[in-house]
């Protein structure tokens, strides 16, 4: 099939790769704009966009997928299927309408369960032990079109959302392959998705990366491990910002810290939570690199005694 990819993020590109290695023509991509990156704030190419540049593909940009020049132009390239991978922006009616089979999504959960635009964060914070990757026909709602394949992924105890997405960014590379295959061959049959078990999973808040050390242990884990790397789960001491930036440790036995409270050891530092005590493991200050909180620890000048903030 003749095939224009919608993608955006480097979570995107094994998709992309897995396409251009396939029996299909990847015709033209279409990613966000460029955005502002780095220090100097420069406008950048997504990683999307860099990967079809490299591979001679004709890159589309449109503020919004409902501009007249860009529908125009996807109904010249005439597709017969659209895949998108965490593109960004929603298609409407117009744009559904010009492939013949469609815009087929690779989303990274096993809907109806979190439908949104961090499903992998959700379910690390939320706790689940098994995810995956689901590919469906995208229609008006939020995520909610007839499902054409599914694959599951088990969520280890130290996974971060970094560690999960990358296994499901290249095993649903995988997936959406066999279903534009499966769609070329009459074969695919998308089935609704159920009217039960349906959650939402919304970008990511700076407030929702907050750690509160009077939550339990097992929560402040999946906090941390959930915001990792993006937004990145935080806190505050003498007054600024601290970035948790690296999992946690669960320490077993009774706590003898007040939630937030510091104990600062030459090589640990463990902090108190409204159960077990937690073993930091990486941070970041503000304006400086990430580091061993230990090191941060001795760097800063940090007692025992110390608490966090809020």
């Amino acid at each position: 099939m003749r095939l224009v990819f919608a993608g955006t993020p480097e979570v995107a590109v094994p998709a992309l790769d897995a396409l251009l290695a396939s029996r299909h023509e990847v015709v033209a991509v279409v990613t966000r704009p460029d955005a502002p990156a780095g220090r100097g704030r420069k406008l950048v190419a997504s990683p999307v966009a860099q990967r079809a540049e490299e591979a001679g593909i004709e890159v589309l940009k449109p503020a919004r997928p409902s501009e007249p020049e860009f529908m125009a132009r996807l109904a010249e390239i005439a597709p017969d299927c659209c895949p998108v991978v965490a593109y960004g922006a929603l298609i409407r009616p117009g744009a559904l309408e010009i492939p013949v089979h469609g815009w087929v999504n690779l989303h990274f959960s096993l809907l109806p369960a979190w439908r949104g635009a961090a499903p992998v964060q959700h379910a690390v914070m939320a706790g689940d032990e098994v995810t995956g990757a689901s590919t469906f026909r995208i229609e008006e709602g939020l995520d909610s079109g007839p499902v054409f394949g599914v694959l599951t992924e088990t969520v280890r105890p130290a996974d971060t959302s970094g560690d999960l997405l990358g296994r499901l960014a290249h095993a649903g590379a995988d997936l959406l392959v066999r279903t534009m295959d499966a769609i070329e061959d009459g074969q695919a049959r998308p089935e609704p998705q159920p009217l039960a078990g349906v959650s939402l999973a919304p970008k990511l808040t700076v407030e929702d990366a907050r750690i509160e050390w009077t939550h339990p242990a097992l929560r402040v884990d999946r906090v941390v491990r959930g915001c990792a790397p993006a937004p990145g789960a935080w806190t505050t001491f003498r007054g600024e910002r601290l970035k948790v930036t690296g999992p946690v440790r669960l320490l077993p036995g009774e706590s003898a810290l007040a939630p937030g409270e510091l104990a600062v050891a030459k090589n640990s530092v463990r902090v108190g939570t409204g159960s077990h005590e937690v073993e930091l493991g990486e941070v970041r200050p503000q304006g400086k690199k990430a580091m061993p909180a230990a090191d941060w620890a001795r760097g800063a000048r940090i007692e025992s005694g110390e608490r966090f903030e809020g």
